[in-house]
């Protein structure tokens, strides 16, 4: 794959979503690597230890959803460093691939066993909107969570605040932990409501209304929408060997 045609096949996979965010901000390409690429690396989030493995792995184009957060101070700089001293390039999408039919909440709703998507998640008055989901069977909280923790891979935090069985779920991927999204999901008829971030008022608001809440991780929330997009390079490019770029479950 050379890299105007992984570029024109990012333009084709999200379309309109990039013209509706800022690259740069929400999605960038930077071209430190080969122009053909043979070996893709993905992973959520960048760091050096990423970038260090995908060296380790001769990988010449780390796909990740975050690009190394400025407020992680000096951690994008490194990372750039090391991109250009073993010429790998790295192509991020945010919001982009937070949104798309295939994206972070849809993939993990396919993951779960959830196929009878309601709403999808959708970005409007400057936030992100749940996506709805029902099981096809009622299950109680405790299987909800079992199988979630099996999904993810990780230990959950979880609060059940209320005796309903679940059916309909509320997901936002990654930092869902606004009271806002939570009384999206609520106001939706939701029975449970999962995401990958908590603060004090997640918690707080969950249980005065009565939502049933399951937390994991930021990263593995997420790794589901990176999987399906390399996926779908492969499909485009068949001679793609992809590796998933191992993180650790820290958070």
């Amino acid at each position: 794959m050379l890299v105007e045609q992984f570029s024109e096949t990012m333009d084709l996979i999200f379309g309109q979503l990039l013209k509706q965010f800022a690259e740069g901000e929400e999605y960038a390409f930077y071209q430190f690597g080969p122009k053909e690429m043979k070996r893709i690396g993905y992973s959520t989030n960048i760091t050096p230890a990423i970038v260090r493995q995908a060296a380790e792995n001769r990988v010449g184009l780390i796909v990740t959803h975050h690009d190394a957060w400025d407020f992680v101070y000096g951690m994008k700089e490194e990372c750039h460093s090391l991109l250009k001293e073993h010429g790998i390039s790295h192509y991020f999408v945010h919001l982009p691939l937070d949104y798309a039919e295939f994206g972070t909440c849809s993939s993990l709703f396919k993951a779960l066993g959830i196929n009878d998507l309601l709403q999808a998640s959708y970005h409007g008055e400057g936030r992100s909107f749940p996506g709805i989901g029902e099981f096809m069977d009622y299950l109680t909280f405790e299987e909800l969570v079992d199988r979630v923790e099996n999904v993810l891979n990780e230990e959950v935090k979880a609060w059940k605040n209320s005796d309903k069985h679940i059916k309909r779920v509320g997901i936002i991927t990654g930092a869902g932990n606004s009271t806002d999204n939570i009384r999206d999901a609520f106001q939706l008829g939701c029975d449970a409501y999962l995401t990958g971030e908590k603060t004090l008022y997640t918690v707080q608001f969950a249980q005065y209304i009565g939502m049933n809440l399951i937390v994991g991780s930021h990263t593995f929330t997420e790794i589901f929408g990176v999987r399906a997009l390399a996926e779908k390079l492969r499909e485009k490019f068949n001679d793609l060997e992809l590796i998933e770029l191992k993180e650790e479950h820290f958070e």
